[in-house]
């Protein structure tokens, strides 16, 4: 028996589709999935939608689930919540996340679907992603009781980082950004806002996730002796300027890379992909993190919404988008 679904392509930078597409039976040891919500995240989605991604990136930057190459035509997401309709009697009905591209209904392998908590809303489940690349961040910074660390950036991975931190005693914290309606979302995440002019200096840690060469600047001057930036932006095509002169080395401050494509080497041992996944969804059980979902579409809007995402018109942490009964049989 085959099946009907629709996909959202990019068909060539800057322009989006929908497709119709037949899915097989599953194979042995795969499972249908219907999908609820999928998430647009804001900078590394509209980063593919411009066309952004270096061709030397081009591997690297390959989603889980991607068909086609980019810049275009590419199917290309990595959140997605829904529900087993076919597969294992144990998965069968229960809702799951998986790294799949916008698509109303999908096979993937079992091992590629994260049960989510039952105590977990699926509609909240689709920041598992992003909260995932902030567990691996903090396990690369390794905070400690007492630092003082500032989260330079408001966009869905900084916002994610400071809420995880929130949970650390004994820290000094601050959301550092430019932008002042982030003061609200710090609020709803209980972190200290601050924009980057007024924020406290002499930091142990700065973890920057603005994806601005000034923002980067700050991260720097904002750390004192022995400190550390912790770099979770990526930049695209961009390159970007870093002022390593004046005291950088008298004061011996580091930047390190943070990325989630590989899982942290501070990690304890024994800890994958699928143990770091399953503890990203449980810690989605604190409602505080529904802050970090700033819009809601339907499905058949991506086309027309993508655009303007990418653009700034529509200002987004991460946007969900929701999924009807069109295009299912």
């Amino acid at each position: 028996m085959n099946r009907s679904a629709r996909a959202f392509w990019l068909r060539s930078p800057g322009h989006g589709e929908l497709r119709d597409l037949t899915l097989a039976d599953p194979a042995e040891g795969e499972v249908l999935v219907r999908t609820l919500y999928s998430g647009v995240s804001r900078g590394t989605e509209t980063l593919v939608f411009r066309g952004a991604v270096p061709e030397s990136q081009h591997a690297v930057m390959r989603a889980p689930f991607q068909e086609g190459d980019f810049p275009g035509p590419v199917k290309y997401g990595y959140l997605n919540v829904g529900i087993v309709e076919e597969g294992p009697e144990a998965l069968v009905g229960r809702t799951v996340f998986c790294l799949y591209p916008h698509q109303s209904r999908y096979a993937v392998p079992v091992s590629a679907v994260t049960v989510v908590p039952e105590r977990v809303p699926a509609r909240r489940a689709v920041l598992a992603g992003t909260v995932e690349t902030a567990v691996n961040a903090l396990w690369d910074a390794a905070p400690q009781i007492g630092d003082r660390i500032a989260v330079v950036g408001g966009g869905m991975v900084g916002c994610s980082v400071a809420a995880l931190l929130a949970r650390f005693p004994g820290i000094r914290l601050q959301l550092v950004d430019a932008d002042p309606a982030r003061a609200k979302t710090a609020e709803a995440l209980g972190v200290d806002f601050a924009a980057p002019e007024d924020a406290l200096g002499d930091c142990d840690l700065v973890v920057h996730a603005s994806a601005t060469e000034q923002g980067l600047a700050r991260s720097l001057e904002l750390l004192a002796a022995e400190g550390t930036v912790v770099e979770l932006s990526w930049y695209g095509d961009r390159c970007i300027a870093l002022p390593l002169g004046e005291a950088f080395h008298s004061r011996r401050l580091t930047v390190r890379s943070s990325q989630v494509g590989t899982v942290s080497p501070a990690a304890r041992p024994g800890r994958g992909y699928s143990e770091r996944m399953a503890l990203a969804l449980d810690l989605l059980a604190d409602p505080a993190l529904d802050a970090l979902i700033t819009g809601d579409s339907a499905f058949e809007e991506l086309p027309e919404l993508m655009p303007k995402l990418a653009s700034g018109e529509i200002p987004a942490l991460c946007h969900r988008i929701s999924y009807g009964e069109d295009g299912l049989t």
